[in-house]
């Protein structure tokens, strides 16, 4: 057994308004995965941006879900903007970046996995949150 292949790292990428309810999120997450086939335990880590490091819901879901929460800069996040399958213009205006989610999932997943990543799930949205999934190799 010369190849020993590791599962690949999926990393959740969250975007979500000021206020959102972990459970909103929560929903999303359930509903995109449940959707696409793929285990809750699969999941390695949840990403957003550092304007959301104290938003109460994220840190609920991560503690919820006992996953460790990394937050990245709007700077660290725009290398990522080819990448996206979605551009908001609102998104940029408030945060610097065209989509935290994708971005956000894309910037963990190649960090955790040393590797270059590439969306699993594209943006979905949700009343006040987004959310993404990404996978590295």
């Amino acid at each position: 057994m010369s190849e020993n292949r590791a599962a690949p790292t999926l990393v959740v990428g969250l975007g979500c308004q000021r206020g959102c309810p972990a459970s909103t999120l929560r929903a999303l997450l359930d509903q995109a995965l449940e959707a696409h086939h793929i285990q809750l335990q699969a999941i390695k880590a949840l990403a957003s941006i550092d304007l959301k490091r104290d938003e109460p819901g994220l840190i609920e879901l991560a503690a919820q879900l006992g996953l460790p929460m990394t937050y990245f800069s709007s700077e660290q996040l725009a290398g990522y903007h080819p990448q996206l399958s979605h551009h908001s213009e609102i998104a940029f205006e408030r945060t610097g970046c065209y989509g935290v989610a994708e971005s956000a999932a894309l910037a963990l997943a190649e960090q955790l996995a040393q590797a270059p990543a590439r969306l699993l799930i594209c943006r979905q949205k949700y009343a006040q949150a987004t959310f993404a999934l990404a996978c590295a190799a």
